[in-house]
């Protein structure tokens, strides 16, 4: 180890304080300081600790040292240390914990050499652990008596008109904030859709596709291997500030996202998106309660009329049929209609066309609001 003199402290300037020596050959890169500020996001981020592989109060411990996500090993630890973990995690107290029944190799480092009392608030208060090979004893497994808290940790995809479709925001430390791209790919996505039951996913990442978000950005470099239940499961890391801009917000579609549409704004063949597809819907039985009710979710006026057409395109999927909603229902979603895609219309004349009456008036009023009315009364409108 290479010897300088000391610092005192109370310097404010690194060149007030006495070296030893300038000698080029007193010190080679292997002895080069590293330095955490108490008040930077490195500091902040040491200690984290989460669980993988299981639940949130239940999996394989990895804990945030020396800017990296290192597994625990068992060797070195006691219930002094899991009833640390448990209270970090807000998961109440520690159950048990043993080796990881998983048996794959961890590629990164692991650490070892926790001491705690068992008081502690957090692992970052006990005695600093050491990192070591990992495949130089058995890897930690705990699980916690609590119940993990998903108000406290939702994620929810915004900006679609539906639950399905969106720019992913994620709820943490008591504030939403979006997720950039980096690393994204189809498995992080398809664990997504999984959490929100919203199907398969169509997509790996849309950034930004639907708008940017504001205010924080919470994660990055999201690792899921795609067969967990929660995105909090996955590795990913706290991004810091600077790391990542709105414009890479990451966008996920899911086969459950539906959408309907008039093919020439509040008339035309009825079309629904479906499984990453526009598609047909069929006349088949539809009456007035159904065509008042396409009317009114596509704010074209509370009533209509209905045709037989062609379809616009004919290879595009018939998606429904025998779609008849009753006054009960809030939406065309809840109307009753034959499975997905099982139909009796060959495209033939038997496509549903509407033509709502509310049309020219919502075309009029857009009309002389861009022309006539002052900004406040546009925003107030809009």
């Amino acid at each position: 180890m290479c010897k300088y003199g000391a610092l005192q402290g109370k310097k404010t300037h690194l060149s007030q304080c006495g070296i030893s020596s300038w000698s080029r050959a007193a010190c080679s890169h292997k002895h080069d300081v590293g330095v955490i500020c108490n008040g930077s996001s490195v500091a902040f981020h040491e200690g984290r600790v989460r669980l993988s592989g299981g639940s949130e109060c239940q999996g394989e411990v990895e804990i945030y040292v020396r800017q990296d996500w290192r597994r625990v090993l068992l060797d070195s630890w006691s219930l002094s240390e899991a009833s640390v973990l448990c209270r970090q995690l807000g998961c109440g107290s520690v159950l048990n914990y043993r080796s990881s029944p998983s048996t794959t190799e961890h590629k990164r480092m692991c650490v070892t050499g926790f001491s705690c009392s068992g008081s502690e608030a957090h692992l970052g208060n006990c005695s600093s652990a050491q990192p070591v090979n990992c495949s130089s004893g058995e890897q930690l497994y705990i699980t916690c008596s609590g119940i993990f808290n998903p108000a406290h940790n939702s994620i929810s995809l915004v900006g679609s008109g539906g639950d399905c479709a969106g720019r992913l925001e994620v709820f943490h430390s008591g504030s939403w904030g979006t997720v950039c791209d980096d690393s994204w790919d189809i498995e992080d996505a398809q664990v997504v859709c999984r959490q929100l039951q919203c199907g398969e996913a169509l997509s790996t990442h849309i950034p930004a596709w639907f708008g940017p978000g504001t205010g924080f950005i919470w994660l990055h470099e999201v690792e899921c291997e795609g067969n967990e239940t929660s995105l909090w499961n996955c590795r990913f890391q706290l991004s810091e500030e600077g790391e990542c801009g709105h414009q890479e917000d990451v966008g996920v579609v899911c086969s459950e996202f539906k959408e309907i549409r008039l093919t020439e704004g509040c008339e035309g063949n009825l079309e629904v998106f479906y499984n990453g597809t526009w598609g047909n819907v069929c006349h088949n039985q539809m009456d007035d309660e159904t065509v008042n009710m396409v009317c009114r979710e596509l704010n074209c006026g509370r009533s209509g009329s209905l045709s037989n057409t062609e379809a616009r395109v004919t290879s595009a999927p018939n998606w429904l049929d025998y779609l008849k909603c009753r006054k009960h229902d809030s939406n065309l979603w809840q109307c009753p209609s034959s499975p997905w895609g099982q139909n009796r219309c060959d495209n033939r004349d038997e496509v549903a066309r509407i033509t709502c009456t509310g049309g020219w008036i919502q075309t009029f009023l857009a009309l002389y609001i861009a022309i006539n009315c002052s900004v406040s009364l546009c925003i107030e409108y809009n």
